[in-house]
């Protein structure tokens, strides 16, 4: 049964965002993503309203101006070229964005209650973890999870690497009823094209999102700029077709007391962690770091 869950990505017209979902678009309660390209010289204010965020340059650089603060964002040549700095900008605030020399941002949201003050994460502070062994290595940075960045009410993001041939997401989890916590959770994709640096449609990679009782049961070809949707279920895995780096920023929120990333494996799957001790990671991983592929 498909779940319309996968949003591939849609032909636009000039001036349109690449990606502007709201919680009503999703049809649950928290998370909203909007991924907007500014030409050299441009600005553009945002509303954040109900809503807190992350501004995340996924190419390029841009100055964030929120609540009397000013922060430059460095950014990068690609999402596979760099980890990035990047800022928080709370509920209630107008943000202006504006560029030099041309920038993609991703802003990944949450519905929240509390205005907290807005904020400037380096990349030199951003933690890059390396998950997996084989062909199951990836690698997860987490600039906006618990414990690396806890100046945020409900959001939560991360960005995930997975070298060409290799699986993420995996062993399948969910974040739903069955665990401690409830979230919502937007996937992200970006697809790097032959030279591994330049996102692209040519490559492609797999996702799959399921239900134990099998009303949920999708594996969907993924291609750069798609999004998928995991309001419940086990997601998980994500497959990086060979010579085609995946990339994609997890957005997660919930409406429980706490703020946490906490999830619960397929129990069918789950001993795979346990093969992690005995193989080597893939030396690919990591990918990045905040030290290449500098863009100013």
């Amino acid at each position: 049964m498909s779940s319309g869950w996968h949003r591939p990505r849609g032909t636009l017209a000039d001036g349109e965002d690449a990606v502007r979902l709201t919680p009503g678009d999703a049809g649950w309660e928290r998370v909203g993503l909007r991924v907007l390209s500014l030409r050299p010289g441009g600005s553009e204010v945002l509303r954040m309203g109900e809503f807190e965020g992350f501004v995340l340059p996924l190419s390029g650089g841009c100055v964030v101006e929120v609540g009397g603060e000013r922060f430059g964002l460095v950014g990068r040549e690609s999402v596979f070229t760099r980890v990035t700095d990047f800022a928080y900008v709370p509920r209630d605030s107008h943000v202006r964005v504006s560029t030099e020399h041309g920038v993609e941002v991703a802003v990944p949201m949450a519905r929240c209650e509390r205005r907290l003050s807005p904020g400037y994460g380096p990349a030199e502070d951003v933690p890059v973890e390396v998950r997996g062994a084989g062909n199951a290595t990836r690698q997860v940075t987490d600039f906006g999870v618990p414990g690396a960045w806890d100046r945020a009410d409900r959001l939560m993001a991360c960005e995930l690497i997975t070298p060409g041939g290799n699986w993420s997401s995996y062993p399948p989890h969910r974040h739903d009823h069955t665990c401690e916590v409830a979230n919502e959770e937007v996937y992200y994709f970006r697809i790097a094209g032959r030279d591994g640096v330049t996102p692209s449609r040519e490559g492609f990679g797999f996702h799959r999102t399921y239900t134990g009782d099998g009303e949920v049961d999708e594996h969907v070809l993924v291609r750069d700029g798609d999004v998928f949707l995991v309001p419940r279920g086990y997601h998980g895995p994500c497959v990086a077709a060979p010579g085609y780096p995946m990339y994609y920023l997890n957005v997660l929120a919930g409406s429980g007391p706490q703020r946490s990333m906490a999830f619960c494996d397929d129990p069918a799957h789950t001993w795979v962690r346990d093969t992690w001790a005995e193989r080597e990671p893939d030396p690919r991983c990591p990918v990045t770091s905040a030290r290449e592929g500098t863009v100013r």
